[in-house]
């Protein structure tokens, strides 16, 4: 069937695919800008780093509607299948009465040339629809993917502020039972076949589904949060010929934790990973706190960012130092992979054509091994590392002596790669700042990192020489 079904402006709309007019890889952002009364979502990067493009969707789970921000420059449209698309047109009541947070915006002065706006106020929505304590942090996050560049983000913090604080039920509250009751007439079981003159899009909702189109597709592009990969599409115009859309197969959406370690999906969104890991892996939490913006990490995907294989994927050194493995499945079966011998070379990874990713498995680590994560960039928010690491440190309690250590680097090679020889100077000395300075010129010389846009080759040295020098000042004084 050439159809997806979502909700916009309170009605079901059916996309039919045989209209020339959108494609399956046509964006959201592309198909709002293709309707008349859907001005306000604004095209700024295209790239998932400004904000102007948010949007907010609604999806049912469990009977309740929940509500995140994304950009809609990084959604196809066959992703929204099943969901409610909400716009800033739709906010205001009937009458026209502007929503608590369009109205907070405008009595804190916080809109001048307008073109921003629409994103913040999509972006403050969703916060004000999580009922979640908005503390000046939790709102900071909330609108770092949105940028502005006249107003200033002061007023718009008053603004967010307020809002909250005045927090009651709105016009979606009141229409609920209604939104509900739509969604559930549309189907959500079978899977999706998009069949086009050029394109092949496929949408499944189960597991078996998947590994089945997996088997009969091996060349299809998989994508999920489809950060990535959308970026093929919008940016360097690619044509996509065939795609195993898994961002709603619930099977893969799954964090497991037993006394011995955590299990994470592969559909698993950073976001809940992020909330999920704040007690029990720390330093994933805080590498994750970094990642993109909360548009992005709404729809980026563990799996994902594993499976892109990119040098410079801010989860994998951290995860390499938590000792993580890889559960790759198929039709036939699954197979376990460490994370070290997961990614092959740049790019590449060590699935097979008919395998997918089904989850991490990431051990519990005993309460004395000491686990960091750093990253360097040019800006704190929403910005690609410069260079990025991962530690662990076992240490004999008595001796400081140094049983374990691993110092895995992010953006020092064409994958994400431990520093070996530092690794086996370490191995069995007293953790001090003597044997940490040699190990720390070793690093120094074990890289032959690139030099780009973001950095020089000479940089990247010394930043991974100093990330050592800093994990032993902040690990010296819990011997």
């Amino acid at each position: 069937m050439n159809v997806v079904q979502f909700i916009l402006d309170d009605k079901i709309q059916t996309i039919n695919f045989d209209n020339p007019e959108y494609t399956p890889t046509t964006t959201v952002l592309k198909y709002l800008r293709s309707l008349r009364q859907h001005k306000g979502v604004k095209e700024g990067c295209g790239e998932g780093d400004c904000g102007a493009c948010t949007v907010v969707i609604a999806e049912l789970a469990e009977d309740k509607l929940y509500y995140r921000a994304v950009d809609s420059c990084l959604i196809f449209l066959p992703m929204l299948h099943g969901k409610q698309l909400i716009t800033v047109e739709n906010l205001a009541g009937a009458s026209g009465e502007l929503h608590p947070v369009q109205k907070a915006m405008v009595d804190a002065y916080a809109s001048q040339c307008g073109y921003c706006t629409p994103g913040f106020v999509m972006s403050l929505f969703a916060l004000y629809k999580s009922r979640v304590e908005a503390t000046k942090e939790i709102i900071l996050d909330a609108i770092t993917g949105n940028l502005c560049r006249c107003t200033g983000y002061q007023p718009i913090i008053v603004a967010a502020a307020k809002a909250m604080k005045a927090r009651k039920n709105d016009i979606f509250d009141k229409k609920e039972a209604q939104t509900i009751a739509l969604l559930q007439q549309i189907e959500r079981s079978k899977t999706i076949g998009i069949i086009t003159s050029v394109q092949q899009y496929f949408k499944p909702f189960t597991l078996s589904d998947t590994l089945k189109l997996r088997s009969a597709h091996p060349k299809a592009e998989i994508i999920s949060g489809n950060t990535d990969t959308g970026l093929r599409v919008t940016k360097r115009h690619e044509l996509l010929p065939a795609i195993i859309d898994i961002s709603d197969v619930n099977d893969l959406k799954f964090i497991k934790i037993t006394p011995e370690f955590m299990s994470v999906g592969s559909g698993v969104s950073m976001e809940i990973l992020k909330e999920n890991s704040k007690e029990i892996f720390p330093a994933l939490y805080d590498i994750l706190r970094l990642f993109g913006s909360k548009q992005i990490r709404s729809i980026a995907t563990l799996g994902g960012n594993l499976g892109s294989a990119s040098p410079i994927g801010d989860s994998l050194p951290v995860l390499i130092a938590c000792k993580a493995s890889v559960v790759v499945e198929n039709k036939n079966g699954t197979r376990r992979i460490d994370l070290t011998d997961f990614i092959r070379s740049y790019r590449t990874t060590d699935l097979k054509a008919d395998e997918i990713i089904y989850s991490v498995e990431i051990p519990i680590p005993d309460p004395d091994t000491i686990i960091r994560s750093y990253k360097i960039s040019k800006r704190r928010d929403l910005d690609i590392s410069t260079c990025s690491a991962g530690f662990r440190l076992e240490l004999n309690k008595k001796s400081h002596i140094v049983k374990n250590i691993i110092l895995a680097y992010g953006g020092m090679a064409a994958t994400t790669k431990c520093a070996l020889t530092a690794e086996k100077f370490l191995k069995g000395k007293v953790w001090n700042k003597t044997n940490a300075d040699k190990a720390s010129d070793i690093v120094f010389n074990e890289f032959t990192p690139l030099s780009d846009a973001r950095s020089g080759e000479e940089f990247r040295r010394l930043a991974a020489r100093n990330l050592l020098l800093k994990f032993y000042e902040e690990t010296a004084s819990q011997q």
